[in-house]
C-alpha cells in the first residue's frame, strides 16, 4: 500500500517590482526561500529570467511579467494575471525605481519626469492595483520600500530624493483612509540605508566620476530578511540600519545643519575615484542586456548583518526583557541593604527634621 498523499498547503502569493536586480532580487530570493509563489515584475526580460531561476531553485514558484510600472495599464493587467494563475495576493512589495546623478539644474524636465513615473508613480500604481483586491477581502499587506532619503534629501538626487518623500505623503495619507474604513489591509514603509546594488552601474549620471552608494554600505540581503519580516509583522514604519536613523533623527532636529554638512561630503561621497567610461550606458528609460543579479560592486565594503535592524525587529522583546532585569536588579539592591524590619531601628535615629516632606490627609 502507499501512503496516502499530503496535500500542500497553499503557499503564499507575493508580488515584487523591480524584481530582476538589487533589492527586488534579494527580496523574490528570500520569499522563494520560505515557499513563496513570486510574482516577478521588472522590465528586465534577461534579469527576470535569472530572478525565475532563483526562485524557483529556492523552493519558490515563479512567475516573471515583463512590466513598466510606469503604465498603470501594465500594472494592472499584471495583477490580474497574477490572481489568474498563481491566486490571490497576499502581498505586494512596491521596489522599482530609477535616479538620476545629477546637479537640479542641469536635469531636464523629461528626466524629472521619468524618475517620477516610475519611483513615486509606480507605487501608487502597485499599491492601488493591490488594494482593489486586498480591501475587498479584508487582508494583504503592501510594502513600501522606502530610504533615509525619504526624510533627508541630499545632494546630486533631487528627483530621487524628492520621489521617495511622495512615496511617503501617498502611503501616509491612504494609510489614516484605511483605519477610517475599518480595513486590516496594512500599509508598512521600510526605510532603507545605502545598499550595494547594481544601480550604481547603470543610473544615469553626470558626474565626472564613477557613482557610488553612500557609506556605510548593507548588502541587499540585510533588506530582504528585513522586508520579509515587516510582511509577516506589520509595523508602520521600519528603518533599516544605524544611518537610517540618524538620517530620520537628524533631520528632525538640525536639518540647517545637515544642510550645509552635506553641501560639503554630499558630492564626494558619492562618486569613486574611477572616472566614467565615455558613452557609458544608463537605465532610465530601457534596462540594459543582461543579468546583474541582486549585488552591485562593492561587496568588498558591504555589511551582511544590521544590528539596529535585528534590535528593531525584537525592540518589544527587549524592552520586557529589560524592565524584567531592572526589577530583579533594584530587588536584590533593595535585599543587599537590609529588610524593612532591620531598617527600622535606624529610622528612629534620624531627627523629625530629616523628612521635613509635607503629607497630605
Amino acid at each position: 500500500m502507499t501512503a496516502p498523499s499530503r496535500e500542500r498547503a497553499p503557499s503564499e502569493v507575493v508580488v515584487v517590482t523591480g524584481a530582476s536586480a538589487g533589492v527586488g532580487r534579494a527580496i523574490a530570493r528570500e520569499f522563494a526561500r520560505h515557499g513563496a509563489a513570486v510574482a516577478l515584475l521588472a522590465r528586465s526580460r534577461d534579469g527576470l529570467a535569472g530572478a525565475t531561476h532563483d526562485v524557483e531553485r529556492l523552493g519558490g514558484r515563479a512567475l516573471a511579467i515583463p512590466t513598466d510600472v510606469s503604465d498603470d495599464r501594465q500594472v494592472e493587467e499584471a495583477a490580474e494575471r497574477v490572481e489568474r494563475e498563481l491566486g490571490p495576493i497576499d502581498i505586494w512589495v512596491n521596489n522599482a525605481m530609477v535616479s538620476v546623478l545629477s546637479p537640479a539644474l542641469q536635469m531636464t524636465p523629461a528626466e524629472y519626469r521619468r524618475v517620477t513615473d516610475v519611483t513615486y508613480l509606480g507605487y501608487v500604481y502597485g499599491t492601488l492595483a493591490a488594494l482593489r483586491r486586498m480591501v475587498p477581502r479584508d487582508r494583504g499587506v503592501v510594502v513600501q520600500i522606502g530610504s533615509a532619503l525619504a526624510y533627508r534629501s541630499i545632494p546630486l538626487q533631487s528627483a530621487y530624493c524628492a520621489a521617495k518623500h511622495a512615496v511617503q505623503g501617498f502611503t501616509e495619507s491612504l494609510r489614516s483612509e484605511l483605519i477610517h474604513d475599518g480595513s486590516r489591509v496594512h500599509l508598512t514603509s521600510l526605510q532603507l540605508p545605502a545598499v550595494n546594488t547594481p544601480q550604481f552601474s547603470w543610473i544615469k549620471t553626470r558626474m565626472p566620476r564613477h557613482p557610488q552608494p553612500v557609506p556605510p554600505i548593507y548588502q541587499p540581503e540585510v533588506i530582504a530578511r528585513s522586508a520579509y519580516w515587516v510582511a509577516h509583522h506589520p509595523r508602520r514604519d521600519f528603518a533599516v540600519g544605524i544611518p537610517t536613523v540618524k538620517a530620520i533623527i537628524g533631520d528632525k532636529f538640525i536639518p540647517g545643519w545637515l544642510d550645509h554638512y552635506l553641501a560639503a561630503i554630499g558630492y564626494e561621497s558619492q562618486q569613486t575615484q574611477e572616472p566614467v567610461k565615455p558613452g557609458r550606458p544608463d537605465n532610465l528609460y530601457t534596462p540594459l542586456p543582461g543579468d546583474y543579479g541582486a549585488r552591485g560592486e562593492f561587496s568588498d565594503r558591504a555589511l551582511e548583518f544590521s544590528v539596529q535592524a535585528w534590535i528593531n525587529r525584537y525592540r518589544g522583546w527587549l524592552a520586557f526583557g529589560g524592565l524584567g532585569l531592572a526589577a530583579w536588579w533594584y530587588k536584590r539592591r533593595v535585599r543587599s541593604k537590609g529588610s524593612p524590619r532591620s531598617l527600622r531601628g535606624h529610622t528612629r535615629s534620624f531627627s523629625r527634621s530629616s523628612f521635613d516632606v509635607p503629607v497630605s490627609r
